[in-house]
């Protein structure tokens, strides 16, 4: 960060560098023509071999100063670009890792993946190169110049010739502007198709969805390349007329100069001297008008950054208590999804105290994994609070209140690493005994002691190819890594054989002999039997809390 933030600061003095480089190249690309009026003004008329020799030594020893000070402001441009580059990456990135999971969770997958690729896109754009073309623009200007002491109407047409090819690249970036607006919505859909069809393998196969997804593809590929070939056609346009438009400029600037040279207003030096000037003047403004298309995509791609970086992001920072011990009450909560025209429950209200066991229960729909995302602090309340010991939970330091808590999500998945780290990034701390002890607690001992690689055996597919009990005793030992106070459990035997069962039962035992405040949500007999309070989500608008019960219906 700190180099970052250094590179940054320099940013204005490379800029001004990168400016006096293009200066002093701009100004020594005048040796070629000068030495081309020069040799045929001078050498030409009087053949004295020493004035050539002192002519071309001038000229070569230009030509490279020019290429060393070009070479210069490339790397300027390239420090320049390389904060920016990090620092829109990185924003991009944290956007996904930190943004409150309630509104991400409502931006199509596809959209989602696009932040990134918009990250790249808008490196592209401003890359050192395209950004040195932007430099190279207002010293055409310079070449005009010179050539306006050269003969005041060979300039005035060269003006007009740039103006227009300027106005005609700036036109063609603003035609680009809504295509490329609708290539980056396309894109959109494409990469949720192939998040489709690679994330979902067995539904795709099973389900005959096959022809469904290669007919939704065959539309997306279209669109796709009915966009491209218009965009396409408008650049080849652009560019055509801008070389038509060079060679024409050529040719008025050769025949004006031939009539110039009959009159006795003009050498022939002048006139072919004044013909490179003119190419010279040129080059940048055409190269500028070709980069059209590629500033509209930046410029779409940074309207769909600045969207992602308005989501509300987590907190970095927050209260939190020096010892948490395991309480938590829901006051008067209520929740709804967005759009919805009711609320999934509300005027909920249940202490849990610290060593208590509640468990949640109810229908499918009925929200028993949004209570729980509510409590992890995935989910925010519509109204009402959850204090964790009296602490606001929408007040705390989320990493602190995450490290409190043991979760197992009903659908667990895992991060593309090894099992270790896995394990490690829910408590860093946890040493080899540690990772050990919660292994073993949910029978998966054997199962690594098998794996060729133990316990750096790396997750793929973010764990979705291991089987389901696998993955779910796995999620549990990453929740017992915690060793919090707090134990968040969504349906945590379903899908385990009879053994898995028993580890599960075992571990909440323990977990309860040890203390802990215990959330479940289970149809459990055995779980529901432990209880010391349930809620019940199968009544609405108002769940039923229940003090001690011995049975509950699901």
């Amino acid at each position: 960060m700190k180099e970052l933030l250094r590179r940054l600061k320099l940013q204005p003095i490379l800029s001004g560098e990168a400016g006096l480089a293009s200066l002093f190249a701009n100004i020594l690309a005048l040796a070629t023509p000068l030495f081309v009026i020069q040799v045929l003004n001078r050498y030409i008329v009087h053949g004295v071999d020493s004035t050539l020799v002192t002519l071309t030594t001038g000229v070569v020893l230009a030509i490279g100063l020019e290429l060393a000070f070009r070479q210069v402001r490339m790397r300027l441009l390239r420090a320049i670009n390389t904060g920016p580059d990090a620092a829109i990456a990185e924003a991009g990135f944290a956007v996904l890792v930190r943004a409150k999971a309630g509104t991400l969770e409502r931006i199509p997958l596809g959209r989602r993946r696009q932040i990134i690729n918009a990250t790249s896109g808008i490196e592209k754009a401003f890359g050192a190169a395209n950004i040195a073309t932007v430099f190279d623009v207002p010293f055409s200007l310079l070449f005009i110049a010179v050539l306006y002491m050269i003969n005041p109407m060979l300039a005035t047409v060269v003006l007009v010739f740039l103006v227009a090819i300027f106005t005609l690249g700036a036109l063609g970036g603003l035609s680009a502007h809504n295509n490329t607006r609708e290539m980056i919505r396309t894109g959109g859909i494409g990469n949720s198709l192939i998040a489709t069809t690679t994330g979902e393998v067995e539904t795709v196969r099973v389900f005959n969805s096959s022809g469904f997804l290669m007919r939704a593809w065959q539309t997306h590929t279209k669109a796709i390349q009915d966009l491209r070939l218009l965009m396409e056609r408008r650049q080849t346009v652009v560019q055509n007329l801008t070389q038509s438009g060079m060679a024409l400029m050529s040719v008025f600037v050769v025949s004006i100069g031939a009539i110039l040279v009959v009159a006795g207003e003009l050498d022939v030096g002048g006139m072919i001297g004044a013909n490179i000037l003119a190419a010279r003047a040129l080059m940048p403004i055409s190269k500028f008008s070709q980069l059209g298309p590629t500033f509209s995509e930046a410029v779409q791609n940074m309207v769909l950054l600045k969207e992602f970086s308005q989501l509300p992001l987590e907190m970095e920072s927050g209260s939190y208590k020096s010892e948490y011990a395991g309480g938590l009450e829901l006051s008067d909560l209520a929740f709804a999804y967005p759009g919805s025209n009711t609320p999934l429950f509300e005027s909920l209200s249940a202490t849990v105290k610290p060593g208590s066991i509640l468990v949640i229960c109810g229908g499918n729909g009925t929200g028993k994994t949004t209570l729980a995302r509510l409590i992890v602090g995935l989910y925010e309340p519509m109204r009402g609070k959850i204090l964790v010991d009296g602490l606001d939970l929408r007040q705390s330091a989320p990493e602190w209140w995450r490290s409190q808590i043991v979760y197992l999500p009903q659908e667990p998945s895992f991060l593309n690493a090894s099992v270790r780290e896995n394990l490690l990034t829910a408590n860093p701390d946890l040493d080899d005994a540690g990772i050990t002890r919660v292994i073993s607690a949910v029978g998966l001992a054997n199962y690594m002691d098998e794996s060729p690689r133990g316990l750096e055996t790396m997750i793929t597919d973010n764990g979705a190819n291991l089987s389901l009990g696998i993955r779910r005793r796995l999620a549990m030992a990453r929740a017992l890594a915690t060793d919090g106070m707090l134990v968040v459990l969504d349906e945590p035997t379903e899908g385990l054989d009879n053994e898995g069962i028993a580890c599960i039962h075992a571990a909440i035992k323990s977990l309860a002999k040890r203390g802990r405040s215990i959330i479940v949500i289970s149809h459990d007999p055995k779980v529901i039997k432990g209880a010391h309070i349930a809620v019940d989500l199968n009544l609405k608008p108002v769940p039923r809390v229940t003090e001690r019960p011995r049975a509950v219906e699901g």
